[in-house]
């Protein structure tokens, strides 16, 4: 009597990757809309002539060999971009931690510090470029007046291709309060006995940090440079504006400005894809772009996580 009531084991599980599915579907849907489905269509462009009008035509490897073996910004672009992954990323992460040390060791004054850091990081990223460009005005900038008055003769920050990649990683640097807060809570969370433990064998400060500190906040190190390393990746709002009002370029509409300014110093591969694809209408080539930034993306990342890297523990 109960075999007509009881569902078959077959039964039950088509139930159970039903609801498993159901519980499952924001997230293939989000997954396909959001990722999935453009991931494919860059891939189909990229073979693909397209100027957004016209009907796009196949071209084959045109735009391959076009963007890889043809493009003469091609190299400047993926090269600063990757000095910045490299530099910023890293200075950022060293920064962020000795931030973040100096505010919980602090005890005078703790809450000034935490807002005076992290007050940068809540403007705007157009505003805050604005703001940094003006403060490193050279000759005319209160940056440049205060080292005049003390005798030293400043750069030309962003005018200066040798100098406009380290501007746009101090404007980084200045905006350090997302990184600070991060490590600040990694810090104030590693076990108190543990120092004291560390204190009673003799261990200096650095003894300490290494082996106390280091292994406890590993993780929180590797969230922060694989984030880094993918918001970099993307860099592109802080370098353009940077260089427009460095140039000095008055932009009304239908101004279109070549980004890199100057000397292509601080030109970057997303920068490149908006001006193939959206300036140029040349949007095969600006979909190879696009996936050669994210297989690069992919790859780094993957090299990160790896445990050999020494960032990752077996524990991890």
């Amino acid at each position: 009597m109960t075999s007509g009531t009881t569902p078959s084991p077959r039964r039950r599980r088509t139930r159970e990757r039903l609801r498993t599915l159901g519980f499952l579907s924001p997230w293939l849907v989000g997954f396909t809309v959001f990722f999935g489905y453009p991931l494919v269509a860059t891939v189909y462009f990229s073979f693909m002539h397209y100027n957004q009008i016209q009907a796009p035509t196949f071209v084959g490897l045109r735009n391959w060999k076009y963007v890889l073996q043809q493009m003469p910004l091609f190299g400047p672009a993926l090269w600063n971009t990757l000095w910045l992954v490299v530099v910023m990323v890293a200075l950022r992460v060293a920064f962020g931690i000795g931030i973040g040390l100096l505010v919980t060791k602090v005890k005078t004054g703790a809450g000034f510090f935490r807002t005076a850091f992290y007050l940068p990081y809540l403007a705007p990223p157009v505003a805050a470029t604005v703001a940094f460009v003006f403060l490193l005005n050279p000759g005319t900038g209160p940056v440049d007046e205060a080292l005049s008055a003390v005798g030293i003769d400043a750069p030309n920050w962003f005018n200066d291709p040798d100098w406009a990649k380290p501007s746009l990683v101090l404007l980084s640097l200045w905006g350090i309060g997302d990184l600070m807060v991060i490590f600040m809570a990694a810090l104030l969370d590693v076990p108190r006995e543990q120092y004291e433990a560390a204190e009673l064998d003799g261990a200096g400060a650095l003894a300490r940090f290494r082996y106390v500190t280091w292994p406890s906040i590993t993780p929180i190190v590797m969230f922060a440079v694989v984030t880094g390393v993918v918001q970099t990746m993307q860099y592109y709002t802080q370098a353009l504006v940077a260089g427009k009002l460095a140039s000095g370029v008055s932009i009304g509409p239908g101004t279109v400005i070549q980004p890199g300014y100057p000397d292509h110093s601080t030109l970057t591969v997303p920068q490149l894809v908006y001006s193939l694809g959206f300036q140029n209408f040349n949007t095969g080539a600006a979909c190879v772009l696009s996936l050669v930034l994210f297989a690069l993306a992919m790859a780094v990342t993957s090299l990160l996580m790896r445990r050999s890297t020494g960032l990752l523990t077996a524990e991890d």
